[in-house]
């Protein structure tokens, strides 16, 4: 069993930055799949980035290109979302997600394991 622990959210004014941290116990995080998604009030949960468990392959959701960007530290068993030029749009939850040797995926039941959430607002 895995346990994710988001943390890092909060509130920002456009074109600011926040740098999301997602923190597993339980279990190494190094052969495990990532993500991050997130879920705007009566909307979708969708995906925002993802890494596959060997790190070496990633995908970013078109919306938020050239703008987030997902790592991972395993030592720490931590995976991170670096959020630039944010814009209003990009308020939402944003949901970690992880599923052991897991492959670089884009669907809500592709991964086995979920944090809680965190909050990120964007304040035009």
């Amino acid at each position: 069993q895995v346990r994710l622990v988001e943390s890092g959210g909060g509130l920002v004014q456009a074109g600011g930055s926040l740098r999301l941290s997602c923190t597993a116990s339980g279990r190494t995080m190094g052969v495990y799949a990532m993500a991050w998604f997130r879920q705007a009030p009566g909307k979708e949960r969708t995906v925002v980035a993802a890494m596959d468990w060997s790190g070496g392959a990633t995908s970013t959701a078109d919306s938020v290109k050239g703008r987030f960007t997902i790592s991972r530290d395993n030592a720490k068993n931590t995976v991170y979302l670096q959020m630039n030029s944010l814009k209003p749009e990009d308020t939402a939850v944003y949901f970690c997600a992880a599923k052991p040797f897991g492959r670089v995926g884009a669907e809500i039941s592709d991964y086995d394991y979920w944090g809680q959430g965190t909050q990120v607002t964007v304040s035009a």
